[in-house]
């Protein structure tokens, strides 16, 4: 093979976490290939906090709604308000913002190729050789009798082909241990604003009857709603749940425009590369916030990480830069995944549980430092008088002493 037949960097999905990286590497002036299969929506409830429209630049016409509140609903319907003062909560139509990412990937010099991924083997360079395949898709989904198989050489690959990864799972022993939920929605067509639904509103439902150990929620998209939830526990009817929820919420007339469902990872791999030409990032590092689901920003975040990895290893040649993405991201985020991975398996347990949960949400100092937190993507240390007074009020609801 010619050199012009050898990328810097192959990147094996074109969500927000590949995209970003695309993006980026492309910006520094790699050659860089985004692979990704075509026509594929992740359920998602689509909501981006501020820090990720300022540092991803997202521009203000891919906001398909701005959020000023959400919804906290118990087991008995206890609904409890949590205004957002001084910001918002942007909403995205993720069939259009991943492509919007993909999009500017392209643009800034990333080559877009549609396939799927098969494989990876080593040429006697010593070069990543990248197996996909293009062309018809079966009823397995997977290809039909007319797909090719097309090769491609490259210095490094990145893995960001979501939470089933196959990148990974051939490529990084750590993937075999991952614990899932798995997240169903669907999107239906937005009613008028009503007493039950409001279009600036996220309602999340804390019932064991919508899920055991997840949540349930209602996400205004303008014109369309995301209504769904999340469950690890097999044998669980999503279906039945999320129809449950929709009645709930005055939606089960909405007409039904697509149903969507995928599996989420609940907790970071303990590597994420595979100490030689293979950086995970995003879904397929595991990195989705425990207790919220929430994956877009920290996707993008990991794509980011795993591209300065990338470029460190493409100036030095030392695979040990590739470890820099994981240390960077956990460094950053790694107690707030720890606090919230106890949030989960704690107040998720039961619904006696559930109810007391949704009780400390109408606390003025947890909704503040709560909002803040996840608009900023860090732990609040300015008031530490705020945080004093939630630890005792959370000691009250722990051992029953606080009215629900």
């Amino acid at each position: 093979m010619l050199n012009s037949d050898l990328y810097d960097v192959v990147v094996v999905g074109g969500g927000p976490c590949g995209a970003t990286a695309a993006s980026d590497l492309a910006r520094q002036g790699k050659r860089v290939m985004l692979l990704d299969k075509a026509g594929r929506i992740k359920p998602c409830g689509g909501a981006i906090p501020p820090i990720a429209i300022e540092e991803f630049a997202i521009p203000d016409e891919l906001l398909v709604a701005k959020v000023n509140c959400a919804r906290m609903i118990s087991p008995k319907g206890v609904a409890v308000d949590m205004p957002i003062t001084g910001g918002f909560v942007g909403m995205v139509d993720r069939e259009r913002f991943d492509e919007w990412l993909r999009a500017r990937a392209a643009m800034l010099g990333a080559k877009r190729v549609t396939g799927s991924y098969e494989s990876i083997t080593r040429d006697s360079a010593g070069y990543a050789v990248v197996y996909y395949t293009s062309g018809a898709v079966g009823e397995d989904g997977e290809g039909g009798q007319d797909k090719k198989t097309h090769t491609v050489r490259t210095r490094l690959v990145i893995g960001a082909d979501g939470a089933s990864s196959k990148v990974a799972r051939q490529e990084v022993d750590a993937a075999a241990d991952v614990n899932y939920v798995y997240a169903y929605h669907e999107i239906v067509e937005s009613p008028p604003a009503n007493g039950s639904f409001d279009p600036k509103r996220c309602d999340v439902y804390y019932q064991g009857v919508v899920s055991p150990d997840f949540y349930g929620w209602v996400f205004p998209h303008g014109d369309t709603t995301s209504v769904g939830m999340g469950t690890a526990h097999k044998g669980f009817s999503i279906r039945n749940a999320t129809a449950g929820l929709r009645d709930a919420a005055g939606l089960k007339d909405a007409k039904t425009v697509r149903r969507e469902g995928a599996p989420l990872p609940m907790k970071p791999l303990k590597r994420w590369d595979n100490g030689r030409d293979v950086v995970l990032a995003g879904d397929a590092a595991g990195v989705v916030a425990p207790a919220s689901g929430e994956g877009i920003y920290y996707a993008m975040l990991g794509g980011r990480l795993a591209a300065d990895a990338a470029l460190e290893f493409l100036a030095t040649n030392k695979a040990s830069a590739l470890a820099t993405a994981r240390k960077r991201f956990m460094k950053a985020h790694g107690r707030v995944f720890w606090i919230l991975g106890i949030m989960q398996t704690f107040w998720y347990s039961s619904d006696k549980r559930r109810e007391r949960f949704v009780s400390i949400c109408r606390d003025k100092d947890v909704q503040d430092l709560t909002w803040q937190a996840y608009m900023h993507k860090k732990l609040v240390k300015a008031r530490p008088m705020a945080h004093i007074r939630i630890f005792f009020k959370d000691l009250a609801h722990l051992f029953g002493l606080a009215r629900v």
